[in-house]
């Protein structure tokens, strides 16, 4: 099949650049990718609650007393944020999703501009089926991870008490677990492929969800050529725009982190900041994201619709959202 990448990646790169609302769209779609973890560890002597050294401001103390006099609640108040945060996540990258889908084809059909708030209403009737695509494409990964973990954690604790069945049991787990996940890397990019073809089924030709998988499968299948040379191409430009937005972190991290090693952790200066001047790169960082974010998922839908366009020979329509 002759089939034109430099067409589909310049494509993509003119509506991605031209169409800045797209842009929103992408920042969108990178809140449900990756995130941030914070590892605290207070320790010390003293009177001061969690262990709290007694040396710490009299307005910290008094939170940190107040946080362990209701802990109870606290806890709660921290589920319901964490939850409530979760499900706006999910809700904002699934619609960024979609709009870049519903976005990029109808720029690539001949639409002249695009109006956020237009594009944003237009993209809502479909997040219970994205969403739930996502959701049943997942939950089997998710099960057979928790499943491998527990064990792996039953026999570990077996072991640490002494017994030689947990100890037989947890060696013969690890080559297990690992072949498991080396498997589940090949498997997990197949099915990344075909639920990209299926999202954009969904959105472009209004399916619903098993409908929808069952043509991304057969649009994997009968194009496995273009499609994995097009996921190498995208996942290239992909490392190199991490690589480009990284480097500034670097910069600004590693001689702020070396200059207060060998200050021996006593001025915090450096890395005050180094933190002031991450701050001042997030905003910049999040818009590098959401363009880069924005031109790979315009590459994957005209992907599609060259594909489905070479099969059908026919411009497929792109249906009205359905309130």
């Amino acid at each position: 099949m002759n089939f034109n990448f430099g067409e589909i990646l310049t494509r993509a790169w003119q509506i991605a650049w031209k169409h800045r609302v797209l842009w929103i769209f992408g920042i969108l779609a990178s809140c449900g990718r990756g995130g941030s973890s914070f590892n605290s560890n207070i320790s010390g002597g003293g009177d001061g609650g969690f262990g709290t050294p007694p040396d710490l401001p009299p307005q910290l103390m008094q939170f940190l007393q107040a946080i362990e006099e209701n802990l109870t609640a606290f806890i709660a108040i921290t589920v319901a944020v964490v939850c409530i945060i979760w499900i706006v996540t999910i809700f904002l990258s699934t619609i960024g999703k979609i709009g870049l889908i519903r976005g990029t084809a109808q720029i690539d059909r001949g639409t002249e501009g695009l109006i956020f708030g237009q594009l944003f209403s237009e993209s809502t009737p479909y997040f219970w089926r994205i969403f739930g695509l996502s959701f049943l494409i997942g939950l089997p990964v998710i099960v057979a991870v928790t499943v491998l973990a527990a064990g792996l954690a039953f026999f570990a604790v077996s072991a640490s008490s002494g017994s030689d069945a947990g100890t037989v049991g947890s060696i013969a787990l690890v080559p297990i677990l690992i072949g498991c996940i080396c498997a589940l890397i090949p498997l997990m990019f197949v099915v990344r492929m075909i639920t990209r073809q299926s999202e954009n089924a969904v959105v472009l030709e209004d399916m619903s969800i098993l409908p929808a998988l069952s043509k991304g499968w057969d649009i994997f299948r009968e194009n496995l050529g273009p499609i994995i040379i097009m996921a190498i191409i995208l996942a290239v430009i992909n490392f190199a725009a991490g690589l480009i937005i990284t480097i500034p972190i670097i910069i600004v991290v590693l001689p702020a982190a070396i200059a207060f090693a060998f200050g021996e952790a006593q001025n915090w200066t450096p890395m005050a900041i180094a933190g002031a001047c991450l701050c001042l790169y997030i905003p910049i960082s999040l818009l590098l994201n959401g363009i880069a974010i924005a031109y790979t998922e315009s590459a994957w839908t005209l992907t599609y619709l060259r594909l489905t366009r070479l099969q059908d020979d026919q411009l497929l329509p792109l249906p009205e959202a359905n309130e």
